[in-house]
């Protein structure tokens, strides 16, 4: 990247990625990271966070990954807009659990709770991970509910963790989707950074790329981030990124508003409704 030499960055601080390197522990974050540990710790079988795009649900998935402790076995499907014998397929592939070519949604569920037994015979916990789960089709939703139905006398074999847009809180308020939801017993609506949670936001993926120097975005250019982004920390980043261009652009060594500001202008299609910038 052009910018990172000038401001004495290591790595560009506002890719789109979600790197766990760069997760900052935002309130709502923190309070969704600790709702599933709790959550999982007690033995529930369904858990939901759901959240508006760009809020950070695959990064707040993928540090409850890193979280786990040692005796937990876990899967992650990232795409589960799939037919339900696909699902339950993708489901025994990361779950290391050999199927035939040719197994019918019997046989796949068999070996899926076969492998699952041992798990528990070993204490062990298993933990599924579903993003975008406002994409599953509803026999695919139905598929995942029976996997839920799997257990001993005494806990269940799986656990079972939806992230989702706020579709899915939709979808599952629907007649057809009752026995599902009544079986999640833990949620969390991810919300958006605060106005003081922006500039640390800002500091902190910033020094983890490696910046050393003097508060690098003005007062007046965090206010406006804010306001522009409703503290959307994909949009912040997008906005951020094209600001420091614009600096860059003038020699400068710091952003300032009319560089957020430009950098609003030129991100319209993320700002609907929002014309006070132009």
């Amino acid at each position: 990247m052009i910018y990172l030499k000038h401001f004495g960055l290591a790595e560009p601080p506002f890719a789109l990625t979600p790197d766990t390197s760069f997760a900052f522990s935002a309130r709502s974050h923190q309070e969704a990271l600790n709702t599933l540990l709790v959550a999982v710790d007690a033995g529930e079988g369904f858990i939901k966070i759901t959240g508006e795009v760009g809020t950070g649900k695959t990064l707040l998935c993928r540090r409850f990954l890193a979280t786990v402790g040692p005796g937990t076995v876990t899967a992650y499907l990232p795409n589960p807009a799939l037919e339900p014998n696909t699902l339950l397929r993708a489901l025994a592939e990361e779950l290391a659990v050999p199927v035939a070519s040719d197994a019918d949604q019997f046989h796949l569920m068999k070996a899926i709770n076969t492998c699952l037994l041992g798990h528990a015979a070993a204490d062990r916990r298993v933990v599924l991970c579903i993003d975008e789960a406002q994409t599953m089709p509803w026999e695919t939703l139905e598929a995942l509910r029976l996997v839920s139905n799997l257990e001993t006398e005494k806990r269940k074999l799986v656990q079972i963790v939806l992230f989702g847009q706020p579709e899915l809180d939709a979808r599952l308020a629907e007649p057809a989707a009752r026995q599902l939801r009544q079986r999640i017993t833990f949620h969390y609506r991810l919300g958006t950074l605060k106005r003081d949670e922006v500039a640390q936001y800002l500091a902190h993926r910033l020094r983890v790329a490696g910046y050393r120097g003097h508060p690098l975005f003005t007062g007046p250019s965090l206010r406006f981030l804010h306001r522009a982004s409703q503290g959307t920390p994909r949009v912040i980043n997008i906005l951020a990124h094209k600001a420091m261009l614009a600096a860059f652009g003038e020699g400068l060594a710091q952003v300032r508003w009319r560089h957020t500001r430009s950098a609003a202008r030129d991100s319209r299609e993320l700002l609907p409704g929002r014309r006070w910038f132009l």
